[in-house]
């Protein structure tokens, strides 16, 4: 039989070894239990508050558009899970603590029970007193761990509200911008933009390059920029075509890079550029052309997409390149020079020819036009030769019957004419 003493009145109560230790087991595990639900109860209430601060985060963040910020919003989310995690198991390894002690204080009381009714209460006691020490500990350890927790929390929510409250006036500072901006307003934001980036190496690292805009509206289209960049000889090193693209954040129609491809290509062979380069903001959320330079030569000859931060890497790369072939290059332009000397020579000579001919044509037609005239004279006179030769005969033959007449060959059988002559004769004679 055990005895247990009222506090209060001092009154003494007689229980068997089975109804003490009930007793004892059931003050224990009251006691044991309203400590662990209350610490349960609190664990509970942080880890409402914690997973509704994080919602309430996740919910403001993902109202945002920006990748970097939803990116922000994971590293968040993971880094309160992991206070959650932490929490949880800090809560679990002081449930674990609290029973192996309260399995330790029954396995004690065990003991106890085999013991005198003196070395029972001095037990009980060190035990209690031990057990609220060690309870104590424990409070302060968890109020240390929860306080630390809710610095730590509070110091990283400031942090990250702060940081969101940039991204927001960035975003909205931006959006404002754009809305502002007109599509054409857009794209020569993004030409001045190249335009200066590349004005603020020009007198250093390209001193002699022509970089302007595409004026030549001839071939019926044109590009925005040509780059061409001359040694001293005045050899080309590099020409570049340039198309600059960029879009608002509000046009409905969103364009490809794809869709400006074949236009830069005629553009880039129209002006005899070696090589064509897209700087492009379409497409921001694709990753093959988020990756750097993107080569599409497979599409194209000698054709780059670029973001604009690698407007300035692309033109010294393919500097770089075409400065290793400029001996090749004077050499070709040497062989092309004098390629040009002699099919100068030979169109001047073909002319010559040409020339010669069409003067030798004229003139031998005129020649055969001259010789076919004399023919003709000579025909002419050649008949007024024969006329005159005629009238010679015809002449002669009359002088030859002139010769031939006389005053008996007229008077011939004309009795009249001789009566006649013989009158005259004779008055000649008196």
């Amino acid at each position: 039989m055990n005895q247990i003493q009222c506090p209060e009145c001092g009154k003494i109560f007689k229980v068997d070894e089975t109804g003490y230790a009930n007793l004892l087991k059931q003050v224990r595990d009251e006691h044991f239990e309203i400590e662990l639900e209350k610490r349960l109860e609190l664990a509970e209430r942080d880890k409402i508050k914690s997973i509704e601060l994080a919602k309430n985060n996740i919910r403001i963040q993902m109202n945002q558009s920006s990748i970097n910020k939803d990116r922000e919003i994971q590293d968040l989310k993971a880094k309160l899970e992991s206070a959650f995690l932490e929490k949880s198991l800090a809560v679990n390894e002081a449930k674990s603590l609290l029973e192996k002690e309260r399995d330790t204080l029954l396995f004690k009381l065990e003991k106890i029970k085999v013991s005198n009714e003196a070395s029972q209460k001095l037990a009980i006691s060190d035990a209690v007193t031990q057990f609220k020490k060690e309870r104590d500990n424990l409070q302060n350890s968890l109020d240390k761990a929860h306080l630390q927790r809710q610095i730590s929390e509070t110091s990283l929510k400031e942090k990250y509200e702060l940081q969101i409250k940039d991204r927001e006036y960035e975003i909205t500072r931006l959006r404002d911008m754009k809305l502002r901006l007109s599509t054409k307003m857009v794209g020569e934001s993004l030409e001045q933009h190249c335009e200066i980036e590349f004005n603020k190496i020009r007198a250093t690292a390209f001193p002699s390059a022509y970089f302007e805009k595409d004026n030549d509206m001839s071939s019926g289209s044109k590009g925005d920029y040509i780059f061409r960049d001359l040694d001293s000889a005045g050899t080309e090193i590099v020409s570049i075509m340039f198309e600059m693209k960029n879009e608002n954040d509000l046009t409905k129609t969103k364009r490809k890079n794809d869709d400006f491809l074949k236009e830069l290509h005629k553009d880039r062979v129209e002006k005899g550029c070696e090589y064509a380069v897209l700087v492009s903001l379409l497409e921001p959320d694709n990753e093959f052309y988020n990756s750097g330079i993107v080569d599409v030569s497979h599409r194209y000859p000698k054709m780059y997409v670029v973001r604009p931060q690698c407007f300035l890497p692309i033109i010294t790369i393919l500097r770089n390149a075409s400065m290793k072939s400029m001996d090749y290059k004077s050499e070709l332009a040497l062989v092309k020079a004098q390629n040009i000397d002699i099919n100068d020579f030979e169109y001047k000579l073909e002319s010559f020819k040409d020339a010669f001919g069409r003067n030798y044509s004229l003139a031998s037609k005129r020649f055969e036009t001259a010789i076919l005239e004399i023919d003709k004279s000579i025909d002419h006179l050649q008949k007024t030769k024969d006329s005159l030769l005629g009238a010679d005969r015809n002449l002669r033959l009359a002088n030859d019957k002139a010769q031939d007449v006389s005053v008996k060959k007229l008077t011939r059988h004309n009795p009249t004419m001789a009566a006649k002559f013989r009158d005259l004769n004779d008055h000649n004679v008196a």
